[in-house]
């Protein structure tokens, strides 16, 4: 038996995307009873020549809506990265993740085979058949920058754990 890609992404995305939803609400718990500088941990990076933890929430949206948007050939909603605090990224996921449940459940079946074009940094693109796009590309992408944003959680002594990262508030 196979499994269709609309089945293989949408509700993947959706459910991580949730899954970071919780460990970013847990992360302004936690900037409560600490008093930590929110704007600090909005603006960490593990490495100087990394992207800061509102970015890597950014692209992991990015990554889920614009998959869907270039297999499917649908308008994603634009977001500015304007982002500054926990709830505004919270809102941003929200969004996100409201926008991929509009999406009709098979709207990525049968384009296994499209070609897709995407940008690879800021100079560079990439053309992969639709099923190589979203497992690939697209879901590591996603799967990249959420793991990346949970370890500046937990760098910054947010407690968070594996069930965190894999199932959210579904435990």
């Amino acid at each position: 038996m196979s499994i269709s890609l609309s089945s293989a992404s949408i509700p993947v995305f959706v459910k991580f995307l949730g899954n970071l939803r919780h460990v970013l609400t847990k992360a302004q718990a936690d900037v409560q009873a600490r008093g930590y500088d929110e704007q600090a941990l909005v603006q960490y990076r593990l490495a100087p020549d990394m992207l800061p933890f509102k970015i890597q929430i950014c692209i992991a949206c990015d990554a889920a809506k614009l998959c869907v948007s270039r297999v499917a050939d649908l308008d994603a909603p634009k977001f500015e990265n304007t982002e500054n605090t926990l709830g505004e990224l919270i809102t941003r996921i929200d969004n996100t993740v409201n926008w991929l449940n509009s999406v009709p459940a098979n709207a990525l079946d049968g384009l296994e085979t499209k070609e897709v074009s995407f940008p690879v940094g800021k100079t560079a693109s990439r053309t992969l058949p639709g099923e190589d796009y979203v497992k690939q590309w697209a879901l590591p992408n996603m799967f990249f920058h959420i793991t990346t944003a949970y370890a500046i959680l937990r760098h910054n002594g947010v407690a968070l754990g594996k069930t965190d990262y894999l199932n959210g508030a579904g435990v």
